[in-house]
Parts: structure tokens; C-alpha cells; sequence
């Protein structure tokens, strides 16, 4: 079992994962969507394509984009697709 939890709130929980470089990708189903807010930050992986943000929005708190997810994974990284990874002070436990 995997968990992210911020702010005291359980942000995903799931006993299926993926792991890519340090990183716990959940399930995107795992995700409790009603913490997270889209968000305009993109980054680019050479091996894993370009990463999309979520921003997290906990108890008034925000802390902006804790959360990552390629939309369209590059083949080598194609076990993250549809997965979401944590971090800047999400605590992930497994």
C-alpha cells in the first residue's frame, strides 16, 4: 500500500503503483481529484516526454504543483501513463 498524504489530508492511497526514479505514481483513479486544481506548468523529460502540474489545496492551504503526470508518456515510460506522482512536501509512504 502506497499513500500521499499533505496538510493532514490522505491526497492518494492505492496498492497498485509504479515506481520511475525514486517516484510513486498512483493510479489516477486513486487520487482524491477534489484536492487538486490544474495548473499551466509543464515541464519536459527527455525519456519520459512532457509532464503536466497539478497545484494541491488542502484546509486553505495551497501548495502549487505538488503533483505530476505525463499525458502522453513517451514508450519507455509508457507504465507511468495515466498515473499521477507526488512531491515539494507531499509525504509519500509505501
Amino acid at each position: 500500500m502506497a499513500r500521499a498524504t499533505w496538510n493532514g489530508a490522505v491526497i492518494a492511497e492505492s496498492d497498485e503503483y509504479e515506481i520511475v526514479e525514486g517516484n510513486v505514481y498512483f493510479p489516477r483513479s486513486s487520487v482524491a481529484s477534489e484536492y487538486l486544481t490544474e495548473s499551466d506548468t509543464e515541464t519536459v523529460c527527455p525519456w519520459k516526454g512532457t509532464a503536466r502540474y497539478y497545484s494541491l489545496e488542502v484546509g486553505g492551504d495551497r501548495n502549487q504543483d505538488a503533483a505530476f503526470y505525463y499525458p502522453e508518456p513517451k514508450e519507455a515510460a509508457s507504465n507511468i501513463d495515466g498515473h499521477i506522482a507526488f512531491w515539494n512536501g507531499v509525504e509519500v509512504e509505501r
